[in-house]
């Protein structure tokens, strides 16, 4: 039997640009088996697209929190996404 799939949408605000958090973001949701995308936001916070399953995001959910060196994250905010992920993880601009 399949395990459900689901997206939802990240928004990541602190010191998370310039600290290759985009980079840290697809290595981890690799590892996961998540697909999605990861952006810059102008305002300095990341946004991402996360997809798979319940199990799989919240896990990420709970690495975004830590996010690569030299990150400092301050707030997540997560909200249920409808969007069609793409079939890898990949960083957009």
């Amino acid at each position: 039997m399949q395990s459900e799939q689901r997206a939802v949408r990240a928004r990541i605000c602190g010191t998370v640009q310039g600290v290759s958090y985009r980079v840290w973001t697809r290595g981890e949701a690799a590892r996961l088996g998540l697909t999605g995308w990861v952006r810059n936001e102008r305002d300095g916070s990341v946004t991402a697209l996360i997809a798979g399953t319940d199990a799989a995001i919240t896990a990420m959910i709970e690495r975004l929190w830590q996010g690569p060196r030299g990150a400092l994250v301050s707030k997540v905010e997560i909200e249920e996404a409808a969007d069609e992920a793409p079939a890898d993880f990949r960083i957009i601009v």
